[in-house]
C-alpha cells in the first residue's frame, strides 16, 4: 500500500481575488456543498476497491443516514485527469466527517474534493489526498467558470 499523506487545502481569501476563488471559499463553507471522492486502484489493490464500493454501496441503499449520495463504477482505465484506475464517491459537505474515515481506513490513495465551478483548483489547491498523491493530467480539466462534474453531481459519474 502507499503511505498516507494528507494535503490541506490552501487557504483562500474570499476578501480578494477572482470570483471562481471567492465562488469556492463559499462552497466550502455551505454544509450542503458537494463533494467527490476519487478513490484510486491498481490491479493488485483492485480486491479492495471492490469491497470498499461493496461496502459503500450497501450503506447507501441503507437509506439517507449514511450520507453517500452515489457510488460510480469501477474505471479499470484512465478517465479524464484520472491517470489509473478509480471510482467516484458523492456527498455532502455536512457528510464529510463521517465519510473520509471510512475512506481512509481503506488504506488505498484517494482524492477527496468539493465541487465547484473551478473544476482546476478543485483537483489541487482544494483537494486532500488520502495517501501518496497521484500526478494528474490537468489538461483535461474544464476552465475556470465551468465544471461538467456540477451537472452530474449524485446522478453519474463519467
Amino acid at each position: 500500500m502507499l503511505a498516507e499523506r494528507r494535503t490541506a487545502p490552501a487557504p483562500i481569501d474570499s476578501s480578494a481575488g477572482n470570483a471562481t476563488e471567492i465562488q469556492s471559499a463559499k462552497t466550502m463553507r455551505e454544509e450542503d456543498a458537494p463533494f467527490h471522492a476519487h478513490v484510486y486502484y491498481l490491479p493488485e489493490t483492485r480486491a479492495v476497491a471492490v469491497t470498499l464500493r461493496d461496502s459503500l454501496l450497501r450503506s447507501m441503499q441503507g437509506g439517507a443516514r449514511s450520507g453517500i449520495l452515489y457510488v460510480g463504477q469501477l474505471r479499470d482505465h484512465k478517465v479524464g485527469p484520472h491517470p489509473i484506475p478509480q471510482f467516484e464517491v458523492h456527498f455532502l459537505r455536512s457528510d464529510h466527517d463521517k465519510i473520509v474515515p471510512i475512506l481512509e481506513a481503506s488504506g488505498l490513495t484517494i482524492l477527496v474534493h468539493p465541487l465547484t465551478q473551478d473544476d482546476l483548483a478543485d483537483h489541487t489547491t482544494l483537494g486532500r489526498w488520502i495517501g501518496e498523491p497521484i500526478p494528474l493530467d490537468l489538461t483535461t480539466l474544464d476552465p475556470p467558470g465551468v465544471n461538467q462534474g456540477v451537472g452530474r453531481f449524485g446522478k453519474t459519474d463519467f
